[in-house]
């Protein structure tokens, strides 16, 4: 054992199958070429020429193994902090409430070196050479040409979610930079919330809690009434991922499935749920008691819903909407529901997020809005952050990537 103003340090022969392994444990750490002068010395000390002959051996292999391993000390400590410099860095928005659940950081910082938009923005000249993966979440931080030219490393931009309407895929791709998004993972939970929000529009769920905890409530309503929901007619443009699981859950319900998309989906999926094709997305609207909107927001499906479609729905209609605030005309989405043109809307988006306080849908009694939260489940947020993480590691590595988004 040697002892010196840097610390101690202690080697050993450990017999592994009958051979010699030399192990060094740092318990206190000095200047770095004073350590390294140590084990060298140690190294040739007077013992056998076959023991030195090891040690030193180990001492040379232990050291190339790790760029210097004694340099950077053998505490667990140490070693997490070489790990830490090896992994990638990675831009992302924020944890909180404007940004990812602290329980999910974890997993991006399992294979990233992360650093929060704010903090970048604060040396950008510093941090954006070693950054090569964007994790956008809620369209945040923005994949604008303003930030991606300050990243010159750039090898991914991974989106959570479906939706990369906010993504300037052309854009980025001509940079040299992969697109990827997370389909499947949010079907469920976004399926689950569209049947929510059609069932709580039908039977005034809300407006029920509101009279139930009013402190002026001393008798129970009767004048509450909503609208059948077994038995109606189901119309749902978009029929994807998340439209068939929307279709599977209301067919429990034994409601009448109608949709329409650009292609028709096979006779056994349509078998398996119940649901029958309309050519014409005009059939649909005039026979479905709800209509659920379930596409991505392109140049073909912005406005998709205005005056003239909102007109040939049922009076008794219901327009639920899981997919872009753009893909319906608000205002004259406004001037149905104020005219009873249509029975009442039930939105997961709108444009803008959130509304101007003073907007008109606002004030609607029949109106149901929720922030954007068809995702928010925890079990579904890690799923997607997992795919995002899976994604980028592909790209930064150069491997298949699982979930690419190719311009169209």
């Amino acid at each position: 054992m040697m002892k010196g103003r840097w610390g101690r340090k202690r080697v050993s022969q450990v017999g592994r199958g009958g051979e010699d392994e030399t192990q060094v444990w740092e318990e206190s750490l000095g200047q770095r070429e004073e350590d390294e002068q140590i084990a060298i010395r140690y190294a040739f000390l007077p013992q056998s020429e076959e023991r030195r002959r090891r040690v030193k051996k180990n001492f040379l292999r232990l050291q190339l193994k790790s760029s210097s391993w004694i340099k950077t000390g053998s505490t667990p400590e140490h070693r997490t902090l070489a790990m830490e410099e090896e992994k990638p860095w990675a831009l992302f928005s924020e944890v909180g409430e404007q940004g990812y659940p602290e329980a999910v950081a974890d997993i991006m910082k399992k294979h990233f070196q992360i650093i929060c938009y704010r903090d970048f923005l604060q040396n950008p000249q510093l941090h954006g050479p070693k950054i090569q993966a964007i994790f956008v979440w809620g369209a945040c931080p923005a994949s604008e040409p303003s930030v991606l030219s300050l990243l010159p490393s750039l090898k991914v931009v991974a989106n959570g979610g479906v939706g990369i309407d906010h993504l300037d895929v052309l854009y980025i791709n001509s940079l040299g930079v992969k697109v990827t998004n997370t389909p499947g993972v949010v079907s469920d939970a976004t399926a689950d919330i569209a049947m929510g929000l059609l069932l709580a529009s039908a039977r005034k769920i809300v407006e029920g809690h509101q009279i139930a905890v009013d402190p002026q409530t001393t008798y129970i309503p009767q004048w509450l009434m909503g609208v059948e929901v077994t038995g109606s007619t189901l119309g749902i443009i978009g029929m994807g991922h998340i439209g068939f699981k929307i279709a599977q859950r209301s067919k429990g319900f034994d409601m009448k499935i109608l949709y329409y998309n650009r292609n028709r989906r096979s006779v056994e999926d349509e078998q398996a749920v119940g649901a029958s094709y309309c050519q014409n997305m005009d059939d649909l609207l005039k026979e479905s008691d709800f209509v659920m909107l379930v596409v991505n927001l392109t140049p073909e499906t912005t406005g998709l819903i205005s005056h003239r479609e909102l007109s040939l729905m049922k009076p008794t209609a219901t327009l639920v909407n899981v997919s872009r605030g753009l893909v319906v005309d608000q205002e004259a989405l406004v001037k149905a529901l104020q005219s009873g043109t249509i029975r009442a809307a039930a939105l997961d988006v709108t444009h803008p997020e959130p509304l101007p306080r003073n907007h008109p849908l606002l004030g609607l009694s029949n109106v149901l809005i929720t922030p954007h939260m068809g995702t928010n489940t925890y079990a579904t947020t890690r799923r997607m952050v997992q795919s995002m993480v899976e994604n980028a590691v592909a790209a930064v590595k150069g491997l298949p990537i699982p979930n690419e988004v190719k311009p169209k």
